[in-house]
């Protein structure tokens, strides 16, 4: 694959059409996935969850396939004005969009606010099947009080939203130093390996290289997104070829 990246500037529009959905600490069901998960030093076991809509999920490569991220150049933190409280509307962030075999793709980040009790709670979770959030990345009314929700979900063509990973916690996993969480999945429902690495680390962390099981590699640059104290990184493989490991490489 070779991948042509670009900087944009989103606007209110954009930001519109990418609401879909973020949970952190979830009820895994029994989705069709296989999922990979790369870590640099880890204090705890990580509690996430990685699905796909239909298909087996873990990258896979595509000829002709274009990277592009959001943010300005040379632009890091994303710049993020402070929200009213309202649990059913998700901070979204765009990571990454491209294009695969003329059809377009994304990924996005939404965070959910932890709700205070139920009645909030009831309100979050429909709010989270109305982005497209359902099956076993909805989580259960108890499980949302008091916790925060994420989803690094996939847009892909005129397929609905497809979370990738996501997780409904008490509290955020601090990351430092070379920490990292990333998992694979299938860009589009045909592919055979898992070409879509999704991945979070540090915000120290200035470059991640994703290592395809070709023995090629992709350097990708971590993003900050809304509402989260990490930042996240998306890479995408060539076709014929799949996710070996992720690494961070540099820091700031």
């Amino acid at each position: 694959m070779s991948a042509d990246r670009e900087n944009h500037d989103m606007t209110q529009t954009d930001i519109a059409l990418l609401l879909a959905g973020a949970t952190d600490e979830v009820e895994i069901g029994t989705a069709p996935v296989q999922a990979v998960m790369r870590g640099g030093r880890r204090r705890r076991a990580r509690r996430w969850a990685v699905a796909a809509a239909t298909a087996v999920v873990v990258l896979t490569g595509s000829a002709g396939a274009t990277l592009a991220f959001a943010g300005r150049p040379g632009e890091h933190r994303t710049q993020v004005a402070t929200q009213v409280r309202d649990v059913a509307r998700p901070q979204v962030t765009e990571l990454a969009h491209g294009t695969d075999h003329g059809k377009r793709w994304r990924v996005v980040v939404s965070v959910w606010q932890a709700p205070r009790d139920r009645t909030e709670a009831a309100r979050q979770r429909e709010a989270m099947q109305s982005y497209g959030i359902d099956g076993s990345a909805l989580p259960g009314l108890t499980r949302l009080v008091g916790r925060t929700s994420f989803y690094a979900s996939l847009y892909y063509g005129d397929a609905p939203l497809r979370p990738v990973i996501f997780n409904t916690v008490d509290k955020w996993e601090k990351f430092a130093g070379a920490d990292l969480e990333s998992g694979a999945v299938h860009l589009a429902e045909e592919d055979a390996e898992g070409r879509l690495v999704v991945g979070m680390v540090a915000t120290s962390v200035g470059q991640v290289r994703c290592t395809w099981k070709s023995g090629a590699a992709t350097v990708a640059v971590p993003r900050a997104a809304a509402g989260s104290p990490v930042d996240w990184f998306v890479c995408v493989a060539p076709d014929g070829t799949g996710y070996a490991d992720a690494k961070a490489i540099t820091s700031r």
